[in-house]
């Protein structure tokens, strides 16, 4: 009997929607109430937290900047702003005429409108690295086709930009 995997059901295009007894049933846990969970729970919990860390040492990546393009930067901005109760910036030429708002613990996100009539709409994270040129090349080497080489932003730093497999991606160094 064939195995359906969530791979299976994203090349479809599909969306499943299940509720509590199937995610049950396939091995998913629904955390419990509040009133419910005992009183070792919360040291559970700090034991979990501590293996996750020892875990993921050393493999942490920070999104420095979440660059997003559509034809409708304003209206995004609003409802953003509407949703999260932020401020977006006004236009700055510096990052392409994105309006930009900080992230809690550092950051940012820029909205922005299509710089030339072929760009597609695109949500680009630019994850942060220590040596730009290096990593650059890396991606390179590792099949990525680099779209926009490291380049600086006077007081900002330096991004750029490489595409692998279909996806976007950004790099950043402050």
């Amino acid at each position: 009997m064939p195995v359906l995997t969530r791979r299976d059901i994203l090349k479809t295009s599909g969306a499943l929607a299940v509720g509590p007894t199937l995610l049950m049933l396939a091995g998913c846990q629904q955390p419990e109430p509040e009133s419910q969970q005992s009183e070792a729970a919360p040291v559970e919990q700090n034991e979990s937290e501590e293996k996750k860390e020892e875990k993921t040492e050393g493999t942490k990546m920070k999104i420095e900047y979440l660059e997003i393009v559509t034809p409708e930067a304003d209206a995004l901005c609003e409802v953003y702003t509407k949703l999260h109760g932020v401020k977006f910036s006004e236009p700055n030429p510096s990052f392409g005429g994105a309006r930009t708002c900080d992230f809690e613990g550092g950051g940012m996100i820029g909205i922005r409108g299509p710089m030339r009539p072929t760009e597609e709409p695109v949500i680009r994270p630019y994850v942060l690295t220590e040596d730009i040129d290096a990593a650059i090349k890396a991606a390179a080497e590792g099949g990525g086709e680099v779209a926009m080489p490291p380049t600086e932003i006077p007081g900002q730093g330096k991004f750029a930009i490489y595409i692998l497999g279909g996806i976007e991606c950004g790099l950043w160094q402050n």
